[in-house]
């Protein structure tokens, strides 16, 4: 019987579109399906020959349809080109889980520095180190045994996520050297065009992807403050995220600028070797005793031999002491709520450390001590930070800086202050706007979320406006990786990078499998969790009256920067994704929704006669488990 084909362009694509089902033939080109079950022998049918269909001839007598059948698979996705952005923790664990969650996925991580590491790689400034315990601070699928101290330094933390790249071929996915410039959104296919930067060369050019994904960090953007004649200055000027390592600071006059986690770092490492430091702060801010309860102290504190021996010869007695350690890290939170016994109690605590530690300047006590709440900022634990600033050589300075001379800093009272060197710790860019041009739809994103431009039109937010954290209406196949909302004020930033990549993937296996040529969350669907958002924050402490990055750096803003809800909670929301809450667009000018979906009816394991059609089948007596019955993504018939 006589074969009926046409062919028709979809998303770019020719593909081979039969009226009606008929024989199977095979032919000699290779599939794509979806992977089997990590460690069964069938872990890819890519070698296998394809098998298509010889169509009947219709019966003349039965309804016709609009449609006709597409020849694919049910189980052979289409290729995605997905683009990250960014080559930090959240990029190489994204590099590391996408190819693994997403069949036939064509990923490009787009890193603007010469390797991976993000803010590891960037900031080598002295001091530099993670407030949270090494430990913790890693991927849960890939521990480190022999971390060197419990809070690791800047260096080693970039070579342990360096290693996981490595181990793990991602850096097959990476583009070093390249800064995305902009996005726009290609309504005619469907796609983002990237434009690039070469960095080496300086050439300019553009690449398509069908999703793009964000993974630019919080405190990326940095840039020098914008201070009358700071041009003009003749001495060492640096930010700290632009470090110069060849810089000694023995004996010299120095200024650092700003009480962050960096200034205060910085502050603690320089002040035993200069031989004066002037701190210019703008506001007070809490130092904590610790983030979690750990032991926190000046200096290293290393593990020993004897630790990093038990760790690596005694798994349970290692995974017991992880999981004692982040546990911690997941409680203790009800300090974020205003009025809370928690909070009251905090407040007093860490108000009676500061007094014990400013002793030997106990006026610094007035300037210090924050009239907000803890919580309202971001902790810093900072040890040897009070200490610092009460020693003889450090001037703690809260008068307004007027402008930068040749020599050094005048300030709102006239007086200057020479020095040989001005460190800006001044943070990066905290109101998680975009930063480049992201258009679609005649509308940019960066101009959406700018709180300059709040309420010029319906388009202008002011203020970071997302589904969920992970999506925003009117961007199609955008995607957001730790940005707004990315993350809770508990639990651990890794972990909340691994979930919400496992949800991006589900994401992204639904666009390849059903034929979606375009996915975006509804108006409806944000305006309902901002609202939930602003409901939630209002009884915590982020709403005290405090600039931090929870608000934009702008007190009384609303919260973006972390979840509205701890991360318990955002995990749960993570493992069920409201398809009902996404508006799409499908392949094929019919718009039907099933057509490329359904295809012609088959799997490709049914059209192949050698696999295993029963891979529910356990043998008698395996245990099961029943919540898991026939739950596998991976491993269907």
């Amino acid at each position: 019987m006589a074969r009926t084909t046409t062919e028709a362009n979809v998303n770019g694509e020719v593909v081979t579109v039969v009226d009606n089902l008929g024989e199977l033939s095979v032919s000699e080109e290779e599939i794509t399906s979806e992977p089997s079950a990590p460690g069964t022998p069938e872990t890819s049918v890519s070698s296998q020959p394809q098998y298509s269909f010889v169509p009947f001839e219709p019966h003349p007598g039965y309804p016709k349809s609009r449609i006709s059948i597409v020849n694919r698979f049910i189980d052979q996705p289409r290729e995605l080109r997905v683009a990250v952005i960014g080559g930090g923790l959240s990029g190489v664990l994204a590099g590391v889980l996408l190819p693994a969650k997403v069949p036939n996925i064509k990923l490009t991580i787009y890193e603007k520095n010469h390797d991976f590491g993000g803010t590891w790689l960037e900031n080598v400034y002295p001091g530099v180190r993670c407030d949270i315990p090494s430990h913790v601070y890693q991927s849960t699928f890939e521990p480190k045994l022999d971390w060197s101290d419990q809070f690791a330094g800047g260096a080693e933390i970039r070579d342990y996520w360096q290693s996981v790249a490595k181990k793990h071929n991602v850096y097959q996915y990476a583009r070093f050297h390249t800064k995305v410039e902009g996005l726009n959104w290609k309504e005619s296919e469907s796609v983002w065009e990237v434009t690039i930067k070469n960095l080496q060369t300086g050439v300019t050019s553009t690449e398509k992807a069908d999703s793009v994904i964000t993974a630019i960090g919080r405190f990326n953007a940095w840039k020098l403050p914008s201070y009358p004649g700071i041009a003009g200055y003749k001495g060492v000027l640096r930010h700290a995220s632009h470090w110069d390592p060849s810089f000694d600071p023995s004996g010299k006059a120095v200024a650092v600028i700003g009480n962050g986690a960096s200034g205060i770092q910085l502050v603690s490492n320089l002040q035993p070797s200069v031989a004066r430091l002037d701190h210019y702060v703008r506001n007070p801010t809490w130092i904590a005793a610790s983030w979690a309860g750990d032991v926190r102290q000046a200096g290293p504190q290393p593990y020993s031999d004897e630790q990093i021996a038990l760790f690596k010869s005694d798994p349970d007695a290692y995974l017991n002491f992880r999981k004692e350690m982040e546990d911690k890290y997941w409680r203790r939170f009800n300090a974020f709520f205003r009025g809370s016994k928690d909070s009251t109690e905090l407040r007093e605590r860490f108000t009676q450390i500061m007094h014990k530690r400013l002793a030997k300047k106990p006026e610094l006590i007035e300037h210090i001590v924050p009239d907000f709440s803890p919580n309202c900022r971001r902790l810093t634990p900072g040890p040897g930070y009070l200490e610092a600033i009460s020693e003889p050589n450090v001037e703690y300075i809260r008068t307004r800086i007027r402008r930068f001379t040749e020599t050094g800093i005048e300030t709102e009272d006239g007086k200057e202050r020479k020095v040989d060197a001005i460190f800006c710790a001044t943070g990066a860019n905290v109101s998680q706007v975009i930063p480049f041009p992201v258009v679609a739809k005649g509308k940019n994103l960066q101009d959406a979320w700018n709180p300059e431009l709040k309420g010029k039109s319906d388009k202008h937010h002011g203020f970071p406006y997302t589904y969920l954290g992970v999506a925003t209406p009117g961007f199609p196949n955008l995607f957001f990786l730790q940005g707004p909302h990315g993350t809770g004020p508990s639990g651990t930033v890794p972990h909340s990078a691994e979930t919400q990549l496992t949800l991006l993937a589900k994401i992204l296996r639904k666009v390849g499998r059903e034929g979606i040529k375009s996915i975006v969350p509804s108006r409806k669907a944000a305006d309902d969790f901002v609202e939930y958002s602003d409901a939630f924050f209002s009884s915590t402490v982020l709403t005290d009256n405090c600039s931090s990055w929870y608000n934009g750096g702008r007190p009384g803003a609303r919260i973006h920067g972390i979840w509205p809800g701890l991360a318990g909670h955002l995990t749960v929301v993570r493992q069920h994704p409201r398809w009902e809450d996404w508006e799409y667009e499908y392949l094929g000018e019919t718009g039907n929704r099933f057509q490329w979906y359904l295809g012609n009816g088959w799997t490709s394991r049914e059209a192949d006669p050698q696999s295993d059609m029963t891979p529910y089948l356990r043998s008698p007596g395996e245990k099961v488990e029943l919540r898991d019955v026939h739950e596998s993504w991976w491993n269907l018939p």
